[in-house]
């Protein structure tokens, strides 16, 4: 579980593509690998992977086919900068939204808008799930926890507002048109859009 608060921006620093597999590591400062031990779970530009490697000072995770076919971790290389959260402990402020680290799918940029201490953000979404997204609803994009800020239904595209501190933070200030980012759609706003079409199906029938 995740809250989609990034705890740190960190570049790759391992990189190893086999066929179907791809493992990569990073330096994961010491004041975040406390407790940090084989098997934990970690949440990179928001998809869930687990340890399977800690070096001196890298952090190695395995990425399989599935993953590399879903997500954008497949353009991962030597010091491309990822969003990390460690994952949440029972305690945890939760100062985003409950995440479960499974990325239903990638969203490109379609447009950059900046002015003063102000950016926009807008993605081409998929009309798969596009009917969970919500004007001011909840969505993670690269493990962080975003509002929606606006919707086009008819282009299937969705826009984020970013706050300069979030821009500091994450690798959203990095993004150029046509860059993929990791959409998680809200686990709360899926089941209550499931259960009311699943009901209207079978009273009312297609």
């Amino acid at each position: 579980m995740y809250t989609g608060i990034v705890q740190a921006m960190l570049p790759i620093t391992i990189v190893d593509k086999k066929p179907g597999l791809m493992s990569f590591g990073l330096n994961i400062p010491l004041g975040m690998r406390d407790d940090l031990e084989l098997g934990a779970s970690v949440a990179v530009n928001g998809c869930c992977f687990t340890v399977t490697e800690i070096q001196e000072q890298a952090v190695l995770f395995d990425a399989i086919a599935e993953t590399l076919d879903l997500t954008n971790i497949k353009y991962l290389q030597k010091g491309t900068e990822v969003n990390v959260e460690r994952s949440a402990k029972s305690d945890a402020e939760v100062g985003g939204h409950i995440l479960s680290g499974h990325i239903i799918d990638v969203a490109a940029v379609v447009s950059i808008e900046e002015s003063d201490n102000n950016c926009r953000l807008t993605f081409q979404g998929n009309g798969d799930w596009m009917k969970y997204v919500f004007n001011k609803g909840y969505l993670a994009v690269n493990g962080c926890s975003l509002t929606v800020a606006a919707i086009d239904r008819t282009l299937n595209q969705f826009s984020i507002n970013l706050i300069p501190e979030t821009l500091r933070r994450t690798n959203f200030a990095l993004l150029q048109e046509g860059d993929e980012v990791n959409i998680e759609i809200e686990s709360q706003t899926q089941v209550i859009v499931d259960t009311v079409e699943r009901v209207m199906e079978e009273r009312y029938g297609a």
